[in-house]
């Protein structure tokens, strides 16, 4: 596509990196494309103050999760969104986008909602849902939207008669480059890669190293570890590794995912749709452990995708023990097969990469600022459309 006369387009993101980096990458796109941008995020994201948002406008709005909470707690959730809304209606009436993208999650709901309350001169409104269900927020919001973006080629719960469009998930720039690089079997050294999300890393730091200690000498001599947890969990990993004598590094956050994941036999982790998309780009096989306290168990969907494909193995949190752990990574980790489920699995991974997201999902947005009437929702009476 050509690029767009330049305009000023909102990106809604915030809360953890899985929202957010997508909505990086976006955003490296629309500004090569000469764009102005606008970030509105929440206080848990923060300014940023490296990237491509450094030099944007940015706003932090007030907002709250609905999920999950007593009445009372949503009922004070629901009025700050609220509040966070007028806040966004009022920066929107004097920014005039042209387009505002939202990412799911609370974050998305004020910028969205504050722009259709502009009335009929309302910007175009882009909704990118990241799980292979929608998203609680987005399922609210879907009834404003001109189109809606998705991961993956089924996602259960989208609205009937809106326009949809399959883009995959936008992914880092770094992480893209992995897409074809291919997969090559442990010769010396098998490395494990072992993320756990900003939610819910204590159970690997439990279960990850009490099933590496079972497995026999000949694996874990041969094993690197790259593991995150928490940091009251760290000293404890690190001693587990070390007195089940596997060389490992354990850290809080994982600065270097691109060359983690290049490295990587095997990754094990949660089932978030920027992770399943990194994992799948890169073409890596993996474990995945869905996080059970997820609002829509969208993160069961997205495991469910891969393994559907053979490019991964899905085990409930409730199943997730150091033993059945152990039981399939000494399946899977034996060189006496050639690591044949490995191979095949990174095989099938990689046929899942959508390397060129990003720039999918900002041909959305231009196509909006091209033509926008055809992004208004299409008639109920007639079939939502995909590419």
């Amino acid at each position: 596509m050509k690029p767009s006369t330049p305009r000023t387009i909102v990106i809604a993101a915030g809360g953890t990196g899985g929202h957010f980096f997508p909505a990086e990458a976006l955003a490296t796109i629309l500004a090569e494309r000469g764009h102005t941008l606008v970030l509105m995020t929440d206080a848990r994201a923060g300014k940023r103050t490296s990237g491509v948002f450094a030099t944007a406008r940015q706003y932090i709005l007030p907002g709250a999760g609905v999920a999950g909470r007593g009445p009372l707690r949503a009922l004070r959730a629901g009025l700050t969104l609220l509040l966070g809304a007028w806040r966004a209606r009022a920066l929107m009436t004097e920014i005039r986008p042209d387009v505002v993208v939202g990412f799911g999650g609370y974050p998305s709901v004020p910028p969205l909602l504050g722009a259709r309350m502009m009335g009929r001169h309302h910007p175009a409104l882009v909704i990118h849902e990241g799980n292979a269900v929608l998203g609680k927020a987005n399922a609210a919001l879907s009834r404003f939207a001109d189109v809606i973006a998705t991961s993956f080629p089924s996602v259960a719960r989208l609205p009937l008669g809106y326009r949809t469009v399959l883009t995959g998930m936008p992914v880092r720039p770094a992480i893209a480059a992995l897409a074809g690089e291919g997969w090559t079997a442990p010769n010396d050294r098998i490395s494990l890669l072992v993320w756990g999300g900003s939610l819910g890393a204590r159970v690997f730091s439990d279960v990850v190293p009490a099933a590496i200690a079972l497995l026999p000498d000949s694996i874990r001599a041969r094993l690197v570890i790259t593991q995150q947890a928490r940091e009251d969990d760290i000293p404890a990993v690190r001693a587990a590794y070390e007195q089940a004598g596997v060389s490992a590094r354990v850290e809080a956050f994982l600065h270097d995912v691109p060359a983690l994941l290049r490295a990587a036999h095997l990754v094990i982790g949660r089932a978030g749709g920027s992770s399943v998309a990194e994992i799948t780009t890169a073409g890596r096989p993996a474990i995945l452990v869905p996080l059970p306290i997820a609002a829509s168990d969208e993160q069961t969907e997205n495991a469910r995708a891969m393994t559907d494909a053979e490019a991964g193995w899905m085990i409930r949190q409730a199943d997730f023990t150091p033993r059945a752990l152990s039981a399939l990574l000494g399946e899977l980790l034996d060189a006496g097969n050639g690591f044949a489920g490995l191979s095949h699995a990174a095989a099938q991974s990689a046929t899942l990469a959508r390397p060129d997201a990003a720039r999918l999902l900002a041909n959305v947005v231009e196509e909006c600022l091209h033509t926008f009437p055809s992004c208004a929702p299409i008639p109920s009476n007639e079939k939502k459309t995909s590419p």
